[in-house]
């Protein structure tokens, strides 16, 4: 992403707390040593902070580590990892405390979409700001203007939830129809072209499940994060919740089981070794 936002001239200060981004980066832009040095300097031009962080958690502590102190009045301080919302909208009212504006926009695409630049982003936010905004996303994909601040982790979640019930009810599927006796690859060709098919069955699979890689870049850690934080915005508006928990529990399952360095789609492997004997809530098998 920022690779990109360089290439298309856009003035870049970065910083990670990981050495290789930094160093990977020292050619393109240019990398600061601490989070609050990224804030642009004040001129004439677009003021904007990005933040692509694995969690609220995250979000909150380097704010307070003195990047909020540094926000200039009309910074657009832009969250673009997979926060959550009813946490953003207070964090939100903070950084308005400093005559700044802050806006959602996770993205979703994987690594293949942030190198090619198709990556969906769901924005929430105020109509002008966003509208600001836009032409600067559209370097790094398909912005969509979803609502208030909030709203786009909020769908983020929630598309994410989708995603993980879809992979599990394909790959249990895909999984059967092997153990039938059909081939994997010949079963995607005929589902892809038919009302079965999603990303899990467009993508996942072929890409990372079939070579047996299981390297898409998003860690099943994060995935039980996000669709954690789906079903406790879907319990909070009193929607039904009963697939939706039933998947959290299988997710967590896997995630206690494979490790915290496991790719979501290695839950794949977890389903094929037998590991998804039926719990209940509590982890207890079924009879």
């Amino acid at each position: 992403m920022v690779r990109r936002l360089a290439a298309a001239g856009v003035a870049v200060r970065a910083h990670d707390v990981a050495a290789a981004p930094r160093k990977a980066l020292a050619d393109v832009v240019t990398v600061v040593d601490k989070p609050d040095e990224v804030v642009p300097d004040v001129g004439g031009g677009l003021s904007v902070v990005v933040l692509m962080l694995p969690d609220s958690n995250v979000v909150e502590a380097v704010l307070a580590d003195g990047l909020l102190d540094a926000l200039a009045p009309g910074t657009l301080l832009v969250d673009m990892g997979s926060s959550e919302p009813l946490r953003t909208r207070a964090l939100a009212e903070h950084v308005a405390a400093r005559g700044a504006t802050m806006i959602d926009a996770p993205v979703s695409g994987g690594v293949s979409g942030a190198t090619a630049g198709t990556l969906t982003i769901m924005v929430g936010g105020p109509d002008d700001e966003v509208a600001a905004l836009t032409p600067l996303l559209a370097v790094l994909g398909r912005p969509r203007h979803v609502g208030p601040v909030g709203a786009g982790h909020a769908l983020k979640a929630l598309n994410n939830l989708m995603s993980a019930a879809h992979l599990l009810a394909s790959s249990e599927a895909l999984l059967a129809g092997e153990r039938f006796g059909l081939d994997p690859s010949v079963m995607l060709d005929a589902v892809n072209g038919s009302s079965g098919r999603s990303g899990s069955t467009e993508n996942k699979w072929p890409n990372f499940v079939l070579p047996e890689t299981y390297d898409s870049g998003f860690a099943l850690a994060l995935m039980v994060k996000d669709i954690r934080i789906a079903l406790g915005l879907a319990q909070a508006t009193g929607a039904p919740t009963t697939h939706m928990a039933r998947t959290v529990e299988l997710w967590a399952e896997a995630a206690r089981a494979l490790g915290p360095d496991a790719d979501h789609t290695e839950i794949v492997r977890w389903l094929r070794d037998g590991e998804s004997t039926d719990r209940d809530p509590e982890g207890n098998r079924r009879r």
